[in-house]
Protein backbone atom coordinates (compact mmCIF):
# COMPACT_ATOMS: atom_id res chain seq x y z
CA UNK A 1 0.00 0.00 0.00
CA UNK A 2 1.26 3.45 -0.90
CA UNK A 3 1.31 5.89 2.02
CA UNK A 4 0.98 9.31 0.47
CA UNK A 5 1.53 12.54 2.36
CA UNK A 6 -0.61 15.35 0.92
CA UNK A 7 0.27 18.72 2.38
CA UNK A 8 -2.26 21.54 2.52
CA UNK A 9 -5.10 19.11 1.94
CA UNK A 10 -7.65 21.23 3.80
CA UNK A 11 -7.09 24.14 1.44
CA UNK A 12 -8.87 24.89 -1.81
CA UNK A 13 -7.16 22.64 -4.35
CA UNK A 14 -6.08 19.98 -1.86
CA UNK A 15 -9.60 19.49 -0.50
CA UNK A 16 -10.87 18.97 -4.04
CA UNK A 17 -7.98 16.64 -4.88
CA UNK A 18 -8.13 14.27 -1.88
CA UNK A 19 -11.72 13.00 -2.37
CA UNK A 20 -11.05 12.60 -6.09
CA UNK A 21 -7.82 10.70 -5.41
CA UNK A 22 -9.27 8.42 -2.73
CA UNK A 23 -12.19 7.47 -4.95
CA UNK A 24 -9.86 6.65 -7.82
CA UNK A 25 -7.23 4.82 -5.73
CA UNK A 26 -9.05 3.16 -2.80
CA UNK A 27 -6.05 0.97 -1.96
CA UNK A 28 -3.77 3.93 -1.23
CA UNK A 29 -3.47 5.48 2.23
CA UNK A 30 -3.63 9.29 2.30
CA UNK A 31 -2.27 11.40 5.15
CA UNK A 32 -3.44 15.01 5.00
CA UNK A 33 -1.04 17.43 6.71
CA UNK A 34 -2.44 20.90 7.22
CA UNK A 35 -1.72 23.69 9.70
CA UNK A 36 -5.38 24.80 9.53
CA UNK A 37 -4.55 28.46 9.13
CA UNK A 38 -7.30 30.80 7.91
CA UNK A 39 -7.34 29.16 4.45
CA UNK A 40 -7.76 25.56 5.67
CA UNK A 41 -11.16 24.11 6.51
CA UNK A 42 -11.76 20.49 7.49
CA UNK A 43 -15.43 20.86 6.61
CA UNK A 44 -14.25 20.71 3.01
CA UNK A 45 -13.34 17.07 3.68
CA UNK A 46 -16.40 15.92 5.62
CA UNK A 47 -17.29 13.46 2.86
CA UNK A 48 -14.13 11.37 3.41
CA UNK A 49 -13.17 12.15 7.03
CA UNK A 50 -14.23 8.73 8.35
CA UNK A 51 -12.65 6.61 5.61
CA UNK A 52 -10.17 4.02 6.87
CA UNK A 53 -7.57 4.98 4.25
CA UNK A 54 -7.54 8.65 5.24
CA UNK A 55 -5.86 10.31 8.22
CA UNK A 56 -5.60 13.98 9.11
CA UNK A 57 -2.45 15.36 10.77
CA UNK A 58 -2.42 18.94 12.04
CA UNK A 59 0.95 20.63 11.89
CA UNK A 60 3.19 23.22 10.29
CA UNK A 61 5.62 22.29 7.50
CA UNK A 62 7.92 25.10 8.64
CA UNK A 63 8.57 23.14 11.87
CA UNK A 64 11.52 20.98 10.86
CA UNK A 65 11.47 18.71 13.92
CA UNK A 66 7.76 18.05 13.49
CA UNK A 67 8.14 17.23 9.80
CA UNK A 68 10.98 14.82 10.53
CA UNK A 69 8.93 13.14 13.26
CA UNK A 70 5.92 12.42 11.05
CA UNK A 71 8.09 11.01 8.26
CA UNK A 72 9.70 8.70 10.82
CA UNK A 73 6.36 7.72 12.36
CA UNK A 74 4.39 7.08 9.17
CA UNK A 75 7.08 6.15 6.62
CA UNK A 76 5.47 8.03 3.74
CA UNK A 77 6.15 6.53 0.33
CA UNK A 78 5.22 9.66 -1.65
CA UNK A 79 4.55 13.37 -1.21
CA UNK A 80 2.11 15.62 -3.07
CA UNK A 81 2.90 19.10 -1.85
CA UNK A 82 0.09 21.70 -2.04
CA UNK A 83 0.73 23.59 1.20
CA UNK A 84 1.58 27.24 0.58
CA UNK A 85 0.80 30.79 1.48
CA UNK A 86 -0.77 31.95 -1.78
CA UNK A 87 -2.50 35.32 -1.60
CA UNK A 88 -0.50 38.03 -3.39
CA UNK A 89 -1.97 40.92 -1.38
CA UNK A 90 -0.99 39.20 1.88
CA UNK A 91 2.54 38.67 0.56
CA UNK A 92 2.86 42.41 -0.05
CA UNK A 93 1.87 43.33 3.51
CA UNK A 94 3.52 40.35 5.25
CA UNK A 95 6.17 38.61 3.14
CA UNK A 96 7.87 36.81 6.03
CA UNK A 97 5.12 34.17 6.27
CA UNK A 98 5.61 33.34 2.59
CA UNK A 99 9.33 32.76 3.02
CA UNK A 100 8.70 30.65 6.12
CA UNK A 101 6.06 28.38 4.60
CA UNK A 102 6.82 28.30 0.89
CA UNK A 103 10.62 28.16 1.06
CA UNK A 104 11.55 26.77 4.46
CA UNK A 105 8.54 24.45 4.56
CA UNK A 106 9.32 22.99 1.15
CA UNK A 107 12.93 22.46 2.16
CA UNK A 108 11.87 20.63 5.33
CA UNK A 109 9.67 18.26 3.34
CA UNK A 110 12.32 17.61 0.71
CA UNK A 111 15.00 16.89 3.25
CA UNK A 112 12.79 14.65 5.39
CA UNK A 113 11.87 12.68 2.27
CA UNK A 114 15.51 12.41 1.22
CA UNK A 115 16.56 11.14 4.64
CA UNK A 116 13.82 8.49 4.65
CA UNK A 117 13.95 7.39 1.02
CA UNK A 118 17.68 7.55 0.24
CA UNK A 119 20.93 6.37 1.80
CA UNK A 120 23.16 8.48 -0.46
CA UNK A 121 22.86 10.60 -3.61
CA UNK A 122 21.19 8.49 -6.33
CA UNK A 123 20.87 5.53 -3.95
CA UNK A 124 17.31 4.69 -2.88
CA UNK A 125 16.41 2.44 0.00
CA UNK A 126 14.70 -0.54 -1.64
CA UNK A 127 11.19 0.07 -0.31
CA UNK A 128 11.29 3.66 -1.60
CA UNK A 129 12.81 3.06 -5.04
CA UNK A 130 9.60 4.31 -6.71
CA UNK A 131 8.87 7.17 -4.31
CA UNK A 132 7.87 10.51 -5.86
CA UNK A 133 7.87 14.07 -4.54
CA UNK A 134 5.29 16.05 -6.54
CA UNK A 135 5.45 19.80 -6.04
CA UNK A 136 2.46 22.00 -6.91
CA UNK A 137 3.38 25.49 -8.11
CA UNK A 138 2.01 28.46 -10.03
CA UNK A 139 2.35 30.28 -13.34
CA UNK A 140 3.18 33.44 -11.40
CA UNK A 141 6.82 32.33 -11.15
CA UNK A 142 7.18 33.28 -14.83
CA UNK A 143 6.32 36.93 -14.25
CA UNK A 144 4.11 38.76 -16.70
CA UNK A 145 3.31 38.53 -20.41
CA UNK A 146 2.63 41.14 -23.06
CA UNK A 147 -0.49 41.02 -25.18
CA UNK A 148 0.72 37.88 -26.97
CA UNK A 149 2.55 34.65 -26.16
CA UNK A 150 2.19 31.89 -23.57
CA UNK A 151 4.21 30.61 -20.64
CA UNK A 152 5.92 27.32 -21.45
CA UNK A 153 8.00 25.04 -19.26
CA UNK A 154 11.13 26.72 -20.64
CA UNK A 155 10.02 30.31 -19.91
CA UNK A 156 12.64 31.97 -17.67
CA UNK A 157 11.53 32.68 -14.12
CA UNK A 158 10.82 36.37 -13.40
CA UNK A 159 8.64 36.57 -10.25
CA UNK A 160 7.31 40.02 -9.40
CA UNK A 161 5.73 39.62 -5.94
CA UNK A 162 6.98 38.17 -2.66
CA UNK A 163 4.47 35.34 -3.18
CA UNK A 164 5.68 34.40 -6.64
CA UNK A 165 9.32 34.84 -5.59
CA UNK A 166 8.81 32.41 -2.71
CA UNK A 167 7.17 29.88 -5.04
CA UNK A 168 10.00 30.29 -7.57
CA UNK A 169 12.50 29.59 -4.81
CA UNK A 170 10.62 26.46 -3.75
CA UNK A 171 10.50 25.25 -7.38
CA UNK A 172 14.27 25.63 -7.62
CA UNK A 173 14.80 23.76 -4.36
CA UNK A 174 12.76 20.86 -5.75
CA UNK A 175 14.79 20.95 -8.96
CA UNK A 176 18.05 20.92 -6.98
CA UNK A 177 17.05 17.75 -5.10
CA UNK A 178 16.63 15.99 -8.45
CA UNK A 179 19.92 17.15 -9.91
CA UNK A 180 22.00 16.87 -6.73
CA UNK A 181 20.53 13.82 -4.98
CA UNK A 182 18.59 12.04 -7.73
CA UNK A 183 15.31 12.37 -5.85
CA UNK A 184 12.34 11.49 -8.06
CA UNK A 185 10.63 14.85 -8.23
CA UNK A 186 7.91 16.26 -10.47
CA UNK A 187 6.59 19.83 -10.62
CA UNK A 188 3.37 21.26 -12.00
CA UNK A 189 2.79 24.97 -12.55
CA UNK A 190 -0.86 25.90 -12.89
CA UNK A 191 -2.84 28.94 -13.98
CA UNK A 192 -5.49 30.61 -11.80
CA UNK A 193 -7.80 28.01 -10.27
CA UNK A 194 -11.47 28.54 -9.54
CA UNK A 195 -14.28 26.31 -8.32
CA UNK A 196 -15.90 25.02 -5.12
CA UNK A 197 -14.18 25.34 -1.73
CA UNK A 198 -11.98 28.32 -2.59
CA UNK A 199 -11.31 30.75 0.25
CA UNK A 200 -13.45 33.88 0.33
CA UNK A 201 -10.44 36.20 -0.14
CA UNK A 202 -9.86 35.15 -3.77
CA UNK A 203 -11.25 37.09 -6.73
CA UNK A 204 -14.20 34.96 -7.83
CA UNK A 205 -15.51 34.16 -4.31
CA UNK A 206 -15.08 37.83 -3.40
CA UNK A 207 -17.19 38.95 -6.35
CA UNK A 208 -19.90 36.39 -5.54
CA UNK A 209 -19.93 37.30 -1.84
CA UNK A 210 -20.09 41.02 -2.55
CA UNK A 211 -23.03 40.45 -4.89
CA UNK A 212 -24.92 38.39 -2.31
CA UNK A 213 -24.30 41.08 0.33
CA UNK A 214 -24.92 43.87 -2.22
CA UNK A 215 -21.60 45.49 -1.34
CA UNK A 216 -19.17 47.26 -3.73
CA UNK A 217 -17.10 44.85 -5.82
CA UNK A 218 -13.46 46.09 -5.81
CA UNK A 219 -11.68 45.79 -9.16
CA UNK A 220 -8.00 46.78 -9.30
CA UNK A 221 -6.98 49.54 -11.73
CA UNK A 222 -8.91 49.39 -14.99
CA UNK A 223 -9.77 45.70 -14.64
CA UNK A 224 -7.86 44.80 -17.80
CA UNK A 225 -5.39 42.40 -16.15
CA UNK A 226 -5.68 39.01 -17.83
CA UNK A 227 -5.55 35.57 -16.20
CA UNK A 228 -5.86 32.08 -17.63
CA UNK A 229 -8.58 30.34 -15.60
CA UNK A 230 -8.51 26.62 -14.78
CA UNK A 231 -11.41 24.76 -13.19
CA UNK A 232 -10.14 23.06 -10.04
CA UNK A 233 -11.21 19.52 -10.96
CA UNK A 234 -9.43 19.81 -14.31
CA UNK A 235 -6.34 20.77 -12.33
CA UNK A 236 -6.79 17.78 -10.01
CA UNK A 237 -6.93 15.42 -12.99
CA UNK A 238 -3.75 16.96 -14.38
CA UNK A 239 -1.94 16.53 -11.06
CA UNK A 240 -3.02 12.89 -10.93
CA UNK A 241 -1.71 12.27 -14.45
CA UNK A 242 1.67 13.82 -13.71
CA UNK A 243 2.01 12.10 -10.33
CA UNK A 244 1.27 8.70 -11.80
CA UNK A 245 2.72 8.98 -15.32
CA UNK A 246 4.84 12.12 -15.69
CA UNK A 247 8.58 11.91 -16.26
CA UNK A 248 10.81 12.24 -13.22
CA UNK A 249 12.64 15.58 -13.06
CA UNK A 250 10.18 17.24 -15.45
CA UNK A 251 7.89 20.25 -15.11
CA UNK A 252 4.40 20.30 -16.61
CA UNK A 253 2.26 23.41 -17.06
CA UNK A 254 -1.49 23.06 -16.47
CA UNK A 255 -3.68 25.79 -17.95
CA UNK A 256 -7.31 26.11 -18.93
CA UNK A 257 -6.97 28.10 -22.18
CA UNK A 258 -9.48 30.51 -20.67
CA UNK A 259 -7.93 33.97 -20.79
CA UNK A 260 -10.28 36.49 -19.25
CA UNK A 261 -9.85 40.04 -17.93
CA UNK A 262 -10.77 40.76 -14.33
CA UNK A 263 -13.56 43.10 -15.42
CA UNK A 264 -14.97 40.38 -17.68
CA UNK A 265 -15.01 38.02 -14.69
CA UNK A 266 -16.91 40.55 -12.59
CA UNK A 267 -19.41 41.44 -15.31
CA UNK A 268 -20.05 37.79 -16.18
CA UNK A 269 -20.69 36.82 -12.56
CA UNK A 270 -23.02 39.80 -12.13
CA UNK A 271 -24.95 38.89 -15.28
CA UNK A 272 -25.26 35.25 -14.22
CA UNK A 273 -26.47 36.28 -10.78
CA UNK A 274 -29.06 38.54 -12.39
CA UNK A 275 -30.38 35.28 -13.84
CA UNK A 276 -29.71 32.87 -10.94
CA UNK A 277 -30.43 35.16 -7.97
CA UNK A 278 -32.60 37.98 -9.38
CA UNK A 279 -33.56 41.01 -7.32
CA UNK A 280 -36.38 43.21 -8.56
CA UNK A 281 -35.20 46.44 -10.20
CA UNK A 282 -31.55 45.69 -9.35
CA UNK A 283 -28.53 44.92 -11.54
CA UNK A 284 -25.51 43.38 -9.79
CA UNK A 285 -23.25 45.14 -12.31
CA UNK A 286 -24.00 48.38 -10.47
CA UNK A 287 -21.82 47.11 -7.60
CA UNK A 288 -18.62 47.11 -9.66
CA UNK A 289 -16.17 49.68 -8.27
CA UNK A 290 -12.63 50.47 -9.44
CA UNK A 291 -9.94 50.81 -6.76
CA UNK A 292 -6.23 51.72 -6.75
CA UNK A 293 -4.14 49.09 -8.51
CA UNK A 294 -2.10 46.51 -6.61
CA UNK A 295 1.68 47.27 -6.42
CA UNK A 296 3.58 45.24 -9.00
CA UNK A 297 0.36 43.90 -10.52
CA UNK A 298 1.25 41.52 -13.39
CA UNK A 299 -0.68 42.38 -16.54
CA UNK A 300 -1.24 38.99 -18.12
CA UNK A 301 -0.71 35.27 -17.46
CA UNK A 302 -1.43 32.53 -19.97
CA UNK A 303 -0.21 28.95 -20.04
CA UNK A 304 0.72 26.61 -22.86
CA UNK A 305 -0.36 23.15 -21.61
CA UNK A 306 0.54 21.32 -24.82
CA UNK A 307 3.30 19.27 -23.15
CA UNK A 308 0.79 17.80 -20.69
CA UNK A 309 -1.78 17.31 -23.44
CA UNK A 310 0.59 15.69 -25.92
CA UNK A 311 2.64 13.54 -23.54
CA UNK A 312 -0.01 12.44 -21.04
CA UNK A 313 -3.30 13.02 -22.87
CA UNK A 314 -4.70 15.60 -20.46
CA UNK A 315 -7.62 17.71 -21.61
CA UNK A 316 -9.77 20.17 -19.65
CA UNK A 317 -13.39 19.09 -19.27
CA UNK A 318 -14.68 22.58 -18.49
CA UNK A 319 -14.48 25.86 -20.34
CA UNK A 320 -14.66 28.98 -18.21
CA UNK A 321 -18.38 29.56 -18.61
CA UNK A 322 -19.43 25.96 -17.75
CA UNK A 323 -17.08 25.88 -14.79
CA UNK A 324 -18.27 29.27 -13.58
CA UNK A 325 -21.91 28.13 -13.49
CA UNK A 326 -20.92 25.14 -11.34
CA UNK A 327 -18.89 27.43 -9.10
CA UNK A 328 -21.73 29.92 -8.67
CA UNK A 329 -24.19 27.14 -7.81
CA UNK A 330 -21.85 25.80 -5.12
CA UNK A 331 -21.30 29.23 -3.51
CA UNK A 332 -24.97 30.18 -3.59
CA UNK A 333 -25.78 26.90 -1.85
CA UNK A 334 -23.03 27.59 0.70
CA UNK A 335 -24.29 31.09 1.48
CA UNK A 336 -27.87 29.85 1.67
CA UNK A 337 -26.86 27.24 4.26
CA UNK A 338 -24.92 29.85 6.24
CA UNK A 339 -27.95 32.16 6.28
CA UNK A 340 -30.23 29.34 7.41
CA UNK A 341 -27.85 28.31 10.20
CA UNK A 342 -27.83 31.88 11.56
CA UNK A 343 -31.62 31.95 11.75
CA UNK A 344 -31.99 28.64 13.59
Amino acid sequence: MKKILITGGAGFIGSNFIPYFLEKYPNDMVFNLDALTYAGDLENLDSISSQSNYQFIQGDISDRDFVNSIFEAHQFTDVIHFAAESHVDNSITGPAAFVKTNINGTFNLLDAARNLWMSAPNVFNFEYKNSVFHHISTDEVYGTLGSEGLFTESTPYAPNSPYSASKAASDLLVRSYYHTYGMQVKTTNCSNNYGPKQHDEKLIPTIIRKCVLKEPIPIYGTGTNVRDWLYVMDHCKGIDLVFKSGKVGETYNIGGKNERTNIYIAETICSLLNEMLPVSNFDYNSLITYVADRPGHDQRYAIDASKLENELGWIADENFETGLRKTLSWYLDKYKKQTLSKTI
